[in-house]
C-alpha cells in the first residue's frame, strides 16, 4: 500500500516558530527598556538627574543592576528606549522604497517612524520634553539620538543625486546630501517641539506634511532617480551607525 504523501505545508512553515520566538523576544526586549524608562523618569522627576543612581533605577523596575546594563549603557540613555528600533524602521523604509519614488519623499517617510513614535505615547513623551529641557546631560544625549537619523538619511540622499543636474566640475553632492537630510530632520523637529510644547495637543500629522512640502520645494532640484545598477534598480541605503 502507497504511503500518504507528506504536507507540502510542512516545510513552508518550518520557520515559523523561529519567526514566531524572535518576534516575541523582540517585544519582550523593548518591554523591559520602556519599563526601565518609567523608572528612570520618576525618579529623575523626584530625586533629580544628578541624585538618582543605576541601583536605584534598576530596584524600582524590579530587576538587577546587570539587567538594566543589558539594555543601556547609561542612566542618560534609559529614557530613550525606542530610539534603536525607531532606527531601524526608518532604515527598513529607506531600504524598501519604490523604485519610482523621489529619494525626498523616502526619506520624509522614513523620518516620520520617528514622530509616530512620539505620538504613540504623547503623555510620556512630553514628560521626557520637558525632563530634557531641565537637565543639560540628557538634552546632549536626545542631540546625539538626531544626529543618528541625520547620519542615515544623508547616505542615503548621496546616493540618489542626479549626476546632470549640475553644472559645474565642483563634486557639491555630499554638502548637497548633507543639507537636504538636515533640512528633513530641523522640518521634523520644528514640528515635533511645537506639538511637545502643546502637550501633545493638535494634528501633527498635518503639521509634518506641510513641513516636508516646504523642504521638497526648496530641495527637490538634484536629488533624482539616483545612481542605480543598469537595469533600473535603487541602491540600498546604508547600514544605520
Amino acid at each position: 500500500m502507497s504511503q500518504p504523501a507528506k504536507s507540502s505545508r510542512t516545510s513552508a512553515t518550518s520557520d515559523a516558530p523561529e519567526s514566531t520566538a524572535g518576534s516575541r523576544a523582540a517585544a519582550q526586549r523593548l518591554k523591559m527598556r520602556r519599563e526601565l524608562a518609567a523608572a528612570a523618569m520618576e525618579l529623575f522627576a523626584t530625586k533629580g538627574y544628578e541624585a538618582t543612581t543605576v541601583d536605584e533605577i534598576a530596584a524600582q523596575a524590579g530587576v538587577a543592576r546587570r539587567t538594566f546594563f543589558r539594555h543601556f549603557r547609561s542612566k542618560e540613555e534609559a529614557i530613550f528606549p525606542d530610539h534603536d528600533d525607531t532606527l531601524v524602521r526608518a532604515e527598513a523604509v529607506l531600504n524598501a522604497a519604490p523604485a519610482h519614488e523621489h529619494p525626498l519623499d523616502t526619506v520624509c517617510r522614513g523620518i516620520k517612524e520617528v514622530m509616530k513614535m512620539y505620538a504613540a505615547r504623547p503623555e510620556i513623551s512630553v514628560a521626557r520634553y520637558k525632563l530634557t529641557r531641565e537637565v543639560p546631560t540628557l538634552r546632549e544625549a536626545e542631540i546625539a539620538s538626531v544626529a543618528r537619523y541625520e547620519r542615515l538619511f544623508t547616505r542615503y540622499l548621496l546616493g540618489h543625486f542626479d549626476e546632470h543636474a549640475h553644472d559645474d566640475d565642483a563634486n557639491d553632492d555630499p554638502l548637497l546630501a548633507e543639507v537636504a537630510a538636515s533640512a528633513v530632520v530641523t522640518a521634523h523637529n520644528h514640528v515635533l517641539r511645537r506639538w511637545l510644547r502643546a502637550d501633545g495637543q493638535g494634528d501633527v500629522e498635518a503639521e509634518l506634511d506641510h513641513a516636508f512640502a516646504i523642504v521638497r520645494r526648496t530641495f527637490g532640484t538634484g536629488i533624482g532617480a539616483g545612481r542605480g545598477t543598469a537595469s533600473g534598480s535603487r541602491p540600498a541605503a546604508a547600514p544605520a551607525s
